[in-house]
């Protein structure tokens, strides 16, 4: 019989830091176990990453061979599957590698036919837990210990979203639009403020003199014109008759 798998004290986790989608509706990203395998690798050999629903990871068992590996379109009947495949020489202490894996990053595992493990979306929130195993030819050499379990989020119904505003937000409304309102009278006060004056400036300017100043005339103050003394050439004695002196 093989030897049972090496157990090793790493455990999985979720990146601790802050991470742009580390946790969305179909995906999670993990810390790459660094020198977790060294000293127990192969040339040879690979790391495969098992998912299993949190409420079976109990009964879970290793695969005898990467043959029977379970693959990722049998997570609805057996709970779990494998995925992830990576030499592991790509987990040794002086790899550079990115320091995160995904999983669930694959959408083209959906309308793949093929049989090979894929990394495909996970299609429930779970919980879920993972473990690492390092597999030879003749089976798994090593493991890691289970995650804690994983919650990925859950996408919000339209339905159940409120069209109406709560009553802070009606409140803030409110104070939002009296603020305004106060805001244009001030600003309506000072510029009707800002024009008397400027006005007012321009009523006071010397004109100049070339400036004609309006005067009001009143024809009825004029005194009436004395009678005109009549030539001393001629004398009218009837009206319209006139005869030399």
């Amino acid at each position: 019989l093989p030897a049972p798998p090496a157990r090793l004290p790493y455990v999985p986790r979720v990146p601790p830091l802050a991470l742009l989608g580390k946790v969305t509706a179909t995906t999670f990203a993990l810390e790459r176990p660094r020198c977790v395998f060294d000293g127990h690798a192969g040339a040879s050999d690979a790391v495969w990453l098992a998912v299993a629903f949190a409420n079976a990871s109990a009964t879970f068992r290793n695969p005898p061979s990467p043959a029977d590996v379970p693959p990722y379109k049998q997570l609805h009947i057996a709970r779990s599957y494998m995925t992830l495949e990576t030499a592991a020489a790509a987990y040794s202490c002086s790899a550079p590698s990115s320091p995160v894996l995904r999983v669930g990053g694959d959408t083209a595992c959906r309308d793949q036919g093929r049989q090979d493990p894929c990394n495909g979306p996970l299609p429930w929130p779970g919980p879920y837990r993972v473990k690492f195993l390092l597999m030879g030819c003749r089976g798994p050499k090593a493991e890691t210990r289970w995650s804690e379990p994983i919650l990925l989020r859950t996408a919000v119904s339209p339905s159940t979203i409120d069209p109406v505003p709560t009553r802070r937000g009606r409140d803030l409304v409110v104070i939002a639009s009296i603020l305004a309102s106060l805001g244009a009278a001030l600003a309506t006060t000072v510029l009707g403020a800002l024009g008397a004056k400027v006005w007012s400036s321009l009523c006071h300017q010397d004109l100049g003199t070339d400036a004609f100043t309006r005067r009001s005339y009143r024809t009825h103050h004029i005194p009436p014109a004395p009678p005109q003394p009549l030539s001393p050439g001629c004398r009218c004695s009837p009206p319209g008759l006139c005869r030399p002196q």
